[in-house]
């Protein structure tokens, strides 16, 4: 890694009660790493008996409504946000599940639960497909995005 501002390579160097953190020499700073940050959604119909799952980006595995926080957002409103222009749909309610690093992306996202208030789903131009699944057929649909995957067995498991 290397310093955003002068260019000289970071090495590690104590910092009290933060441990070992990247420090530039030059600019006698430390610098913390930097990562995107997004969220996924476990979008519960109405009865909260099915999810919607979408496919995208050509793959041939469904996954969840995804998105990355614009500067200046909340995670709830990139919820709200991504929610309504991938699949047109207004939520009733929602809250956090949990969140996980992702290094693919270098992303650190958090994944709600989120109730639509009808399923009436109008797609954008990044959604392929979308179905609305019973939630114990949607282990196999998800089975080739495995953060989706991840989120979604957690939400099965302690709900």
């Amino acid at each position: 890694m290397f310093c955003e501002f002068c260019g000289t390579k970071l090495e590690k160097k104590e910092l009290l009660n933060e441990g070992m953190i990247p420090y530039c020499p030059n600019c006698k700073e430390y610098r913390f790493p930097k990562f995107s940050v997004g969220m996924l959604a476990i979008i519960l119909s109405p009865d909260q008996s099915e999810v919607l799952l979408i496919k995208q980006y050509d793959t041939s595995f469904y996954r969840l409504v995804a998105g990355y926080t614009n500067k200046g957002e909340s995670l709830e409103e990139t919820l709200i946000r991504e929610v309504k222009e991938e699949v047109s749909l207004d939520l009733v309610s929602y809250k956090p599940l949990t969140s996980s690093y992702w290094e693919k992306s270098n992303t650190l996202l958090e994944c709600f639960v989120a109730v639509a208030k009808n399923k009436e789903v109008v797609p954008n131009y990044e959604v392929q497909e979308y179905k609305w699944f019973k939630l114990a057929d949607a282990y196999n649909a998800l089975d080739g995005a495995k953060l989706a995957y991840k989120f979604f067995d957690y939400f099965m498991k302690n709900n």
